[in-house]
């Protein structure tokens, strides 16, 4: 393909502009930071729920996830969407709740509260790396679809998405992030049926129906050691189970009841939508076979099934899902610096300086996420990056600490820091066979051990206030 600013570009052009015109609006309402990291906690069951869908449904389902499912079948799909479906609905069923009632701003206040600042800075360091991960898998999704529309070289693209974003992030906050993400959660359902719909239309079910019996199994076609699955499933199902951008919702919600019904709901159209472009990467394995890049299935079904009024709607589906991951990563990376650093070691700054500070943090990070994404090869290596680093810990002491009085500070710490080492050690050291699952038991007992030593809790949980 020529390089050219195709009627397809144009159309993702325009669709971006009026997102951003959406994030402008909004922001008008932005006066301190409570409003510009949890909207002032006013988000109904509508809002809350589609903002937790479409925040969740990013590139690595879209992009990421249809090129896995491609490549090994129906065991590719098992982190994206059936891990991260699964995550989602525990989080709002056993977190949901209790963290609301908290009245937190962001996850890392938790610590704070719980154990004290040191804990909540180290939480900081932890949780700042998988936001920007997210990130850079978007962005980097972002540049593959402008890439394969226009035929220009992926790097520009990638650059050219990295602007975008970062400028529409900056401006609204989560409010603007909610009411886009109606906006994309709308048009990525939409154009996700488009591509299926015309697929069947000219191909009708065949390809479903003569598929390998080996690919629809989603453990694999091949025997495995079971604690090869576990580590498989625990990636998903349990690193992202607190995941900053999915609790901010939770916080923003009106009510705990909100909190917990929008979360269940958000994760269970997760899992349906998200089987769309699961039966995309299946059938597309036999309708374009031998795709020297797997992650560009979707848009290369769209090329050869869509005329181009309904790739334009198609193109904005998957821009959707990319925008609706992307700003929120970008938000919660900025506002845990800011709210739970900057401002916690400077408490006399005025709300208007704390949402300065929050948007100049969203441009910090904007570039870091570029610089990740540029080097990175596979959207879905930075989402298992994303779920992998950190996490064991941060769970770990999410639920000691909500849950119950075991532990204090020294048990956090112990945790937090156990937890990333061993991860690290095991997944780029000394190759360990299971090195997420060998983290999360490392994390566990770390915990329990420093807790038993002495380590006692010396706080109780009291709601922050408003």
């Amino acid at each position: 393909m020529e390089p050219s600013l195709s009627p397809v570009v144009w159309g993702i052009l325009v669709y971006i502009l009026a997102q951003l015109a959406i994030g402008v609006a909004v922001s008008r309402h932005i006066e301190t930071e409570a409003d510009y990291l949890v909207a002032g906690r006013s988000f109904g069951p509508v809002l809350a729920g589609f903002s937790v869908f479409a925040t969740w449904f990013g590139a690595e389902t879209c992009i990421g996830a249809a090129g896995a499912v491609y490549e090994r079948g129906l065991a590719g799909g098992s982190s994206d969407p059936f891990g991260y479906a699964l995550c989602v609905i525990i989080t709002g069923l056993v977190f949901a709740v209790p963290l609301w009632r908290l009245k937190l701003t962001t996850l890392a206040d938790l610590f704070r509260l719980r154990f004290d600042a040191s804990v909540e800075r180290l939480a900081v360091l932890l949780i700042v790396p998988t936001s920007l991960f997210w990130a850079a898998a978007q962005i980097r999704a972002f540049g593959q679809v402008l890439a394969s529309a226009s035929g220009f070289e992926i790097d520009a693209m990638l650059t050219f998405a990295a602007a975008v974003v970062i400028a529409y992030t900056m401006f609204g906050g989560i409010l603007a992030d909610a009411w886009t993400d109606v906006v994309q959660g709308i048009s990525l359902i939409i154009g996700l049926v488009v591509l299926s719909w015309m697929v069947i239309r000219a191909e009708g079910l065949a390809p479903l129906t003569s598929l390998a019996p080996g690919s629809l199994n989603p453990f694999g076609a091949e025997p495995r050691p079971l604690l090869e699955i576990v580590e498989e499933w625990a990636v998903p199902v349990v690193g992202s189970m607190v995941a900053a951008e999915l609790v901010a919702r939770m916080l923003a919600s009106r009510s705990a009841t909100i909190a917990r019904n929008a979360t269940v709901v958000g994760g269970i159209a997760y899992l349906f939508v998200g089987l769309m472009p699961v039966a995309l990467g299946l059938v597309g394995a036999s309708l374009l076979p031998g795709l020297a890049e797997p992650e560009q299935i979707l848009p290369a079904l769209a090329e050869r099934y869509l005329p181009t009024a309904l790739y334009v709607i198609f193109a904005g589906g998957l821009v959707s899902a990319i925008l609706s991951t992307v700003d929120s990563a970008l938000l919660m990376a900025s506002g845990l610096v800011s709210h739970n650093v900057i401002v916690q070691l400077r408490p006399g700054l005025t709300e208007r300086n704390k949402v300065r500070i929050a948007r100049a943090g969203v441009g910090v990070f904007g570039v870091v996420a570029y610089l990740m994404a540029i080097r990175a090869e596979r959207v879905y290596e930075l989402v298992e990056e994303a779920s992998s680093f950190g996490s064991a810990g941060i769970v770990t002491v999410v639920v000691f600490g909500l849950f119950t009085r075991i532990g204090g500070t020294g048990s956090a710490i112990a945790a937090l820091v156990v937890g990333v080492s061993t991860w690290i050690v095991g997944a780029y050291v000394a190759a360990f066979s299971y090195p997420y699952v060998t983290s999360l038991a490392a994390a566990v007992t770390a915990y329990l051990v420093a807790a038993v030593a002495g380590s006692k809790a010396t706080r109780t949980l009291e709601p922050l206030g408003a």
